[in-house]
């Protein structure tokens, strides 16, 4: 399939640089309803869904996993995508070019120089596309510390944050505007960001109302913003993603739909598990490892009814997806909408709900 066929034009200004505050004042693009939009905002939510409803939120925690170093006078930055063991972690890094293998990167802070600092990590080996395997110069415990001191949330690239030269490292409020309400086990690289217009006054209305909420696990990886660089989408590789779905999830996703209620996912990355863990009759299984699925249009969805995203780049594999899910028609006509009505764009922007029209 073509990757232009994915493509629209979205004037930069549409960019959020910065979430609604308060988060659930996002606007909200309707279309659960065939053949119609409706323009409300989040804080609605728990007026669209019904009792019996079931929603699948995904409950990972994002790491700080952005760091400056420089190896000798180079500055380099690195970002975490996907641990490989331990203190191993495969990365992103720009001005990698004259890296080799054994070469040390010294990490630093605006607080903690080149000089004073001890945290450092050792450049295994550098592997094209797949960025730079690096292995940090601590033991496990301690990099989690050095991450929360050292490190910086992981910004997608559509988002422009100025470097840190004065004052405290992090002078936004991104350690906590990039991350959900919810989130618990740790491990993400990038939000599930569809769960970021999640507000607790949100979830207790739904639970009110009889909304019922389950969770599973994917450490959302940063090559989930990888551009798709190929013409077809049958030469696009997808980076690998750990996730895990309990037996007590499935068993309340799968009793759902025997009874005929709804399943809504929160977001691409809970759609993505939740298809990798089904079979091919439309059942859940527990679930424990790497998911690298690629879903573009013909495709038939096992389990969910809807799905809450936010909006995507032109040409990614997330619009790809909903275009699978709702339609690549119905999408673009949606997205002409919302930006004639200026929603907000990406990963800090505004949110939509998707009825799901092709299922097995």
């Amino acid at each position: 399939m073509r990757v232009d066929l994915f493509d629209f034009d979205l004037d930069k200004e549409l960019i959020a640089k910065h979430p609604a505050s308060p988060r659930d004042t996002s606007r909200l693009l309707d279309l659960t309803n065939d053949g119609t939009i409706g323009d409300k905002f989040f804080y609605e939510l728990p007026e669209i869904l019904e009792k019996g409803d079931v929603l699948v939120f995904n409950n990972t925690k994002v790491i700080p996993a952005r760091l400056y170093g420089k190896r000798g006078e180079a500055e380099v930055e690195v970002t975490l995508y996907h641990p490989e063991a331990g203190c191993v972690w495969w990365a992103f890094v720009k001005n990698s070019k004259r890296l080799r293998p054994n070469d040390i990167i010294t990490f630093y802070t605006t607080d903690i120089t080149i000089i004073d600092s001890l945290f450092k990590a050792k450049v295994i080996e550098k592997h094209g596309e797949d960025g730079v395997l690096i292995e940090f110069l601590c033991d496990v415990e301690e990099l989690s510390k050095n991450l929360e001191i050292y490190g910086l949330m992981p910004l997608p690239p559509y988002i422009k944050r100025d470097k840190p030269t004065t004052g405290i490292w992090n002078k936004y409020n991104d350690k906590e505007d990039y991350q959900t309400v919810y989130a618990k086990h740790v491990g993400a690289v990038a939000a599930p960001t569809a769960g970021l217009h999640f507000t607790d006054d949100v979830l207790k209305k739904l639970q009110l109302k009889g909304v019922e909420q389950v969770f599973l696990t994917l450490h959302v990886g940063a090559g989930t913003f990888l551009p798709v660089k190929t013409d077809n989408t049958e030469d696009h590789k997808m980076h690998a993603e750990y996730g895990e779905i309990t037996k007590e999830a499935c068993e309340i996703i799968n009793n759902a739909k025997k009874e005929g209620r709804r399943v809504i996912a929160v977001g691409t990355t809970s759609v993505r598990l939740l298809e990798t863990a089904a079979d091919e009759n439309g059942v859940l299984h527990p679930f424990k490892g790497d998911t690298a699925i690629f879903i573009t249009p013909g495709y038939k969805f096992k389990i969910i009814d809807y799905i809450i995203t936010n909006f995507h780049l032109p040409k990614s594999t997330l619009f790809m997806l909903i275009c699978a899910i709702a339609g690549t028609e119905r999408m673009k006509e949606a997205y002409a909408h919302a930006i004639k009505q200026r929603y907000r764009f990406y990963s800090y922007g505004d949110s939509s709900i998707l009825k799901c029209v092709n299922k097995i």
